[in-house]
Parts: C-alpha cells; structure tokens; sequence
C-alpha cells in the first residue's frame, strides 16, 4: 500500500509549526513525543503504521478553528480522527500531518425532546447519545458493532449504520446539522435542528465524506422515541445460500424488520467459545428481529417462520423474555472480538442487492478456497452489507498480500453484481485503488471537483479515497 512522500519542507519546520500550535492551544492539548504519538500511527486497520507529525486533542470549535488556521498558514495536513476505529484506514497520518482527534469534545450541548433531536460534540460516542436520552424514552438509532467506543464524528465522516439500519437507516438518515471547521479555520454550520434546509443539499456532501472537507466539531441528531416492544427470533440453515435464500424472501416479501444479521460456521464456532450464547450447530444462522406492539409482533413472526419453513430451517427459536433477547444478540454483537482467535483478519465491507446473497455467498466460498485462506461471514443482510472477515496470519510473509488479493475479488464481486465498494467502513486507504473498478474518471472528476472547492489547497485527509495516481496532480499543487 503506497502512500505520498512526505513534504521535506514541512518536516524541516517541524519546530516551528509546533512553536505556532503551542500558542493557541492548552498545554495538554499538544503532544509531540514520539513516544506518545504512537498511540495515533494507525486505526483499525492495524496492518499499516505511521506517526504523524503532532497530535492535537481540542476541547472546543475554537480551538480547532485556531489548529486549522495555523495548519493552513504554513501549508501542514490535517487528518481527522474520531476514535480511531476505523477498519478502512480512514485516519492513518503521514510523518508531515497533524493529526486532529475530537476525542475530547464529548458533551451534551442541547436536547429537545418536543422537536426530537439532540445535538453533541462529536467527540461523543455512539452508545453514549442513547444514554443521554434513554431515560425520556428516546434512543439514537444507527448503532455499529463497534458503537460503545465509535465517535459521532468518524460516524458522520463514514457514514455508519450498524444493525438496525434496515429500518432506521444510516447515519445520513438520522443527521439533521453539523458545525463544521474548514481548512481557513472558518467555521460553518450546515444544516441544524430542523427536518430540512433550503439550498443545496451540503449535509449529505458531508455525511460520508471522510474527512476530506472540514472537521465536524459538533452535530444535531435525530433521535426516536423507544418501540412499544422489539422481539428477535434465531434460525439456523444448512448452508449459507439457504439463508442467504431465506433474507431474500423476507424482503420480497414486504416485511421490514428492524434488524437481520447474518452469521456463518466458523462465526458461530468463534462466538459461541468466546461469549458462549447458546447458538445452534449449524453453517448459517440469521437473526430477525422485529418491533412494535404485542400484535404487531406477533403477526410479524409468524409470517417470518412461514417463508423461513420453505427454507427447512435446521432451528428457530423465538426469545420469550428480556434475557433470551440479550443472549440472541449475545453471540453477534461480541462477533468481531471473537473472531480475534482465529487469528489475523481483514474486515471487508461490500454491498449488494438482497437478492444476489446466495450467488454472492457461494462465490466469496469457492474464492476462499482459490485462495487458500479462511473466510468469515458476519454481516448485517437485510440491507446486503456484506463483512467478510478474511483470515490470515500476519508473521506469515505474502499471507497480507493473499488475503488483500483476496479482499479485492471480493469487493470487485459487489460491484459487478450491482453492489458497491463500501456500506459504511468507508473507502480511506483501503479500497481507494479499487475506485476506478465503481467509478469512471469522468465520475471521480466530479468528486474531486467538489473537494476542490471546500479545501483547494488539498491539505485535508489528500491520501484517501481516492487513488493516488488520481490525485498527484492535485496534491501536488
């Protein structure tokens, strides 16, 4: 994976941008230690490493604004972080880049529960927006695996889902307003606490755009008030496209649950030694849940076990209490710290239309077996986000080049089937040389044209999304 040689010249005055971040920030706000700016080298995607030039960790809008302005002053690259647990590689610096982390901006600035919405830092962490609200009997609905530690912020720059998405949506659908700081330091806000604004739709430039167009400081969210009742149900199959067979059905047949997750064997195998959740001996499990009243409920599931009986479900069981809910869920929300045993792996994150899972479920298992290298599947099918969990070891020479090689055919896969590179982990270094397999060069001129005008300069996040060869004109302009 290549990344841009760093700018001599900023590295020269090191010294010197330090000296000018000094001034306009707390004294620990600053680190510049090696030492401990090691702790920022790399997110989620652990396999590429690098330490920036500084790290800074502001508390408020002002002290971004005051960080951008300097950075822009003397030509330096900001990278936006949140938490760091990006899987796609979103916040990896450059030795000539400061890293900005909002870790630290994480309050509750204004609820209003008459016009539905909250508005926080974004430093904030997922989970912690329901907390806030929950005893209203509110919640905030897009909930990735990873939402105890994720921040609004990385949320918004990938815009992130989770598995409730199917019927609430991604974060784009639940973003009502950022405060966002451009690269002047200029600070702007776009969209806020109300259901649309006029204009051109920047929100949703926003939404999704990786950091490569300001630092979203603070954000106005959505939130909903809590379902009369939600129940899940686990069904367990013979084979992958069975299942993969069985979430196509649900779908086509109007229902809309909440949520429906899909897991496969050497998932199961992994979370059932690891959170012991008292899953079936099976090759391929879903979890459906669905919400609202008692009836509504009932009604639900049983025309989700009438179209799963044409499937020949090996199991299915219906939770019939609180506890029997949390252990379904159990297993699939400690999946991917499970899967760690197995060894190394790479978390993929293609899209495909519903009704291509079993085709797509099956290639992704003879591709597996092309390749030599084991294959994991743990995704959120309702909505065909795929999360292939590639597995390899790391002390193994060529083993990272094999399953990259393998994640790409994967990824290409999607796309050929009418899906697309990312669902919500993003492109950032990851799949960025895949983007010309999506998009023509007419199609990324447009994209690229649209950073131009919010950062001409090219000093916010250059490296990402989109391939190097793409952008070294702009870059080095």
């Amino acid at each position: 994976m290549e990344m841009p040689v760093p700018d001599p010249a900023i590295l020269a005055k090191r010294e010197r941008v330090l000296a000018r971040l000094a001034v306009v920030l707390p004294g620990d706000a600053l680190i510049s230690d090696p030492a401990e700016t090691r702790a920022y080298e790399c997110d989620a995607l652990t396999a590429y490493r690098c330490l920036p030039l500084a790290v800074v960790l502001p508390r408020t809008t002002e002290e971004v604004a005051a960080v951008m302005r300097e950075c822009h002053a003397e030509g330096v690259k900001v990278i936006p972080r949140g938490a760091g647990t990006s899987l796609a590689g979103g916040s990896l610096p450059t030795p000539d880049a400061v890293v900005i982390g909002v870790a630290r901006m994480n309050a509750v600035i204004e609820t209003d529960y008459a016009n539905r919405f909250i508005r926080v830092q974004a430093g904030r962490t997922n989970l912690s927006v329901t907390g806030a609200v929950e005893a209203e009997g509110f919640f905030y609905a897009p909930d990735p695996s990873s939402q105890l530690a994720c921040a609004i912020a990385g949320n918004i720059g990938m815009n992130s889902g989770g598995a409730h998405c199917l019927k609430y949506g991604v974060t784009t659908n639940n973003l009502l307003g950022v405060t966002l700081v451009t690269m002047t330091g200029e600070v702007v806000q776009i969209g806020g606490p109300f259901m649309d604004a006029g204009g051109l739709d920047l929100l949703g430039v926003i939404c999704g755009s990786e950091g490569q167009l300001g630092v979203v400081t603070e954000a106005w969210l959505r939130i909903l008030p809590k379902p009369e009742g939600a129940r899940p149900v686990l069904m367990g199959f013979a084979s992958n496209e069975v299942a993969g067979a069985c979430v196509s059905d649900i779908i086509k047949g109007g229902l809309l649950p909440v949520a429906i997750e899909f897991m496969d064997r050497p998932c199961i195998v992994a979370t059932e030694a690891f959170a012991k959740a008292g899953y079936p001996d099976c090759e391929a499990l879903l979890i459906v849940e669905v919400e609202g009243s008692p009836a509504e409920i009932d009604e639900q599931l049983a025309r989700i076990k009438a179209i799963a009986a044409r499937h020949d479900p090996v199991a299915y069981r219906e939770a019939a209490s609180e506890d029997e809910a949390k252990r379904i869920w159990l297993g699939r929300k400690s999946a991917f710290g499970a899967m760690g045993q197995m060894g190394d792996y790479i978390c993929l994150d293609g899209t495909i239309p519903v009704s291509s899972l079993p085709f797509v479920l099956r290639r992704i298992g003879e591709l597996s077996d092309q390749y030599g290298l084991r294959v994991a599947n743990v995704f959120h099918a309702g909505d065909g986000n795929m999360h292939p969990l590639i597995i390899f070891n790391a002390n193994q020479p060529g083993d990272l080049d094999r399953a990259e090689a393998l994640g790409a055919d994967i990824l290409k896969l999607c796309v050929e089937v009418g899906g697309c590179l990312t669902g919500e982990h993003g492109v950032g270094v990851e799949k960025r040389d895949l983007m010309s397999v999506q998009f023509s060069d007419t199609d990324m001129e447009a994209q690229l044209r649209v950073k131009d005008v919010f950062d001409p300069g090219w000093l916010l996040n250059p490296a990402k999304v989109f391939p190097l060869y793409v952008t070294a004109g702009r870059r080095a302009a």
